[in-house]
């Protein structure tokens, strides 16, 4: 068993794409290699600014021999038959077959064996075929080459058992030979390094200054910096999100502190965070308190001789000339007041079928005055400030500059000229939840401007016909659905959809178009779903519930499902669903049977049995005691008015045949078992609870 070791030299691949890339090499290869039939026993992949690596283990020296078995015809076939098969395959005369029986005659047979090719041979044509066939997110060609990569090649190593494979990449024009022969870091190893196999190779990168693993990479820079940052008495913070992509900006990390000048520390921390954050990849520092520090940490790809003072000074010079920018945006934004520039918002387009922007403000605004009146805390004339000047920050320097700061900077601007704190927060606010790990509002304002928003949306592009399909969701819709169930859920608001979604879509005022209820509902029944099953809620418990209809209220839906859990956790939950799947079985058997249902009412003259009496009296008292139940929406009492039913309806199945030979008893049994089926699906459809 061999090693085959693979390396893919070039330009410098963008951080985003490689961890994908070194993914998709390991995945193409070891396919290849499974359709060559050369078996292995791991292969693992690297990935570098300027390299991709693949070290694949236990190959053996060469592809095993393939035996080929083809049927001809039979012995007494027609001659012309027989000559078609041997011309097939390759053949002069039937002495060079071999006759085997095949139960009811005499079959030509001919046997091939193939000697398997050598790996290397295998492998020089395998290599390259993999290396273009890698699928990048955007590719280029480069000089008067016809193919397409992520970055210009400038070398390929491919060594099987510690030799170079005789091969090489085409280009078009060119050709890129393989070889054992590499290089180190673009500035701090100008030799170059030849290697053997994969030890040999990771050893010498590192000490040629490249540290091939990722994940290593990512904790040297976890490591300086921490140190970096105690020996000023700060704190790194965290930004896992950052660190990994700084891990693939460099080969050989050199963290260093920087300084921010004073004048600068006036900028809200978000905008400093921002601006070091996207343009100079800078990690922002924290002091004891947790507030930002007036240091920075930046991550270099060099060892310098004078410790990096050079580059600290020339990111320190880049930084001020960022933090310049950022500072003329905040004074000149703070002139103009957020009210101001709510007119301008008419001036941007939100959809070319939803109008634009400012009419959206209107339509919230008016939906979250409706709303608050459900949301307890809420204040009107609060909620409609907050509304209104939610996206007046999107006309701002600062947001232009940097995008993910909307919001964040509304209420900046908002506070500096006196609005209450709650309508400031509204507005930072109205655009979370963001996703599953965003932090949801709670605030009373802000959780009617920001349901305001995600239910104009939602209602906007499903009333166009702009609903997600497949994976495709182009304006994250299944983002908001999932924003408008956490500020209903966790903020415990008694809120029903249907009329929510029927107000939104009349501010909409879109001429011929119908109300997307229906759709938005069932939309927010898949969404529910999948976000209570990512708590380890039960499908089928959810489905249950969900088939009962009409329900739109997500806390009692929720509160619902969580009592049927509770419930057939215990004994009698468990002993009651099978009985009741058993009586919903057999009445389903004979109507199909009978074509006919059984869903009218019980005879109580014609149930001769005392067990059929007993449960036909158990049944009207539960029915009576958990409908008062579920009017006061306590479902954990209805499930234990429920199960009362589980002794009764044991001792009918035990004493009590249903398909009797009377015809009037059997038709009245039936009734029976249909009206315990009802009554059961009153709390939820217990068909399709599993188990």
């Amino acid at each position: 068993m061999a090693e085959l070791l693979l390396e893919i030299l070039s330009e410098e691949i963008p951080a985003r794409m490689q961890a994908r890339a070194a993914e998709d090499l390991k995945r193409i290869v070891s396919e290849k290699l499974k359709e060559a039939g050369l078996t292995f026993s791991r292969a693992d992949s690297y990935a570098t600014p300027r390299r991709l690596a693949l070290v694949v283990e236990g190959l053996p020296e060469k592809q095993p021999d393939i035996v080929e078995e083809k049927k001809g015809p039979r012995v007494d076939a027609p001659e012309q038959a027989i000559q078609g098969f041997l011309k097939s395959a390759g053949l002069t005369s039937v002495e060079q077959c071999e006759v085997r029986d095949a139960g009811k005659a005499q079959v030509y047979f001919h046997t091939v064996k193939k000697p398997g090719r050598a790996t290397t041979e295998v492998l020089a044509e395998l290599v390259p075929v993999a290396t273009l066939a890698l699928p990048w997110p955007k590719s280029m060609r480069w000089g008067a080459h016809q193919v397409r990569f992520v970055r210009p090649i400038h070398g390929m190593v491919a060594v099987f058992g510690g030799k170079a494979i005789k091969g090489a990449l085409s280009l078009g024009d060119e050709e890129i030979a393989f070889g054992a022969f590499t290089r180190g870091h673009r500035f701090l190893n100008a030799t170059g390094i030849t290697v053997r196999d994969f030890p040999d190779y990771k050893a010498k990168l590192h000490g040629a200054k490249v540290i091939l693993d990722a994940a290593e990479r990512r904790e040297a820079i976890r490591e300086q910096a921490a140190k970096r940052a105690q020996s000023a008495g700060l704190r790194m913070k965290d930004d896992a999100g950052l660190l990994d992509e700084v891990t693939g900006l460099v080969e050989w990390p050199v963290v260093l502190m920087g300084r921010i000048d004073p004048q600068f520390m006036e900028l809200p921390p978000e905008v400093l965070t921002a601006s070091m954050r996207a343009h100079q990849k800078y990690f922002s520092l924290l002091n004891a308190e947790g507030a930002l520090a007036p240091h920075f940490l930046v991550v270099a790809n060099m060892e310098a001789r004078d410790g990096g003072q050079a580059i600290v000074a020339g990111n320190e010079r880049v930084l001020r000339a960022r933090l310049s920018d950022a500072k003329f945006f905040w004074d000149l934004d703070r002139k103009a007041r957020l009210e101001d520039r709510v007119l301008a918002l008419r001036n941007i387009v939100f959809h070319q079928k939803l109008g634009t922007v400012g009419q959206k403000v209107e339509r919230i605004a008016a939906l979250s005055v409706d709303l608050a009146e459900r949301i307890p805390g809420a204040d009107r004339d609060h909620v409609r400030s907050g509304a209104i000047l939610a996206k007046a920050d999107l006309t701002t320097g600062m947001v232009g500059e940097f995008p993910e700061l909307q919001g964040v900077m509304g209420r900046y601007y908002a506070l500096a000229q006196g609005e209450k704190p709650e309508v400031a927060m509204a507005v930072a606010e109205h655009y979370s939840p963001l996703g599953p790990n965003d932090r949801c509002p709670t605030a009373p304002t802000s959780v009617a401007v920001a349901l305001a928003d995600k239910l104009d949306t939602l209602v906007g592009f499903f009333a166009i016909d702009e609903k997600p399909t497949g994976s495709k969701d182009p304006f994250a819709l299944r983002r908001a659905a999932l924003g408008v169930i956490r500020l209903i859920l966790e903020n415990d608001l008694r809120l029903a959809l249907r009329p929510a979604i029927e107000q939104a879509f009349k501010l909409h005022g879109l001429s011929g178009a119908k109300a997307p209820t229906d759709d938005l509902v069932e939309f927010f029944a898949d969404r529910l779903k999948v976000h209570l099953r990512e708590k380890g809620v039960r499908h089928d418990l959810v489905n249950a519930v969900f088939a009962l209809g009409g329900e739109d209220d997500l806390v009692r839906l929720l509160t619902r499902v969580d009592a049927l859990a509770a419930f057939l956790k215990t004994d009698d939950g468990a002993n009651l669903l099978i009985a009741y799947k058993r009586a919903a079985n057999i009445v389903a058997i004979e109507e199909k049977k009978d074509k006919k249902s059984y869903d009218q009412p019980v005879e109580p003259t014609k149930l001769p049995e005392i067990e059929e009496r007993l449960l036909m009296q158990e049944l009207k008292t539960a029915t009576r005691h958990f409908q008062a139940a579920l009017a006061k929406e306590d479902f954990a009492q209805a499930m234990a008015e429920m199960a009362k039913l589980r002794r009764p309806l044991d001792a009918f199945f035990d004493k009590v045949t249903v398909n009797t030979q009377n015809p009037e008893l059997r038709e009245n049994r039936l009734r029976l078992l249909s009206f315990i089926r009802a009554t059961l699906n009153q709390v939820a459809d217990f068909s399709k609870v599993e188990g």
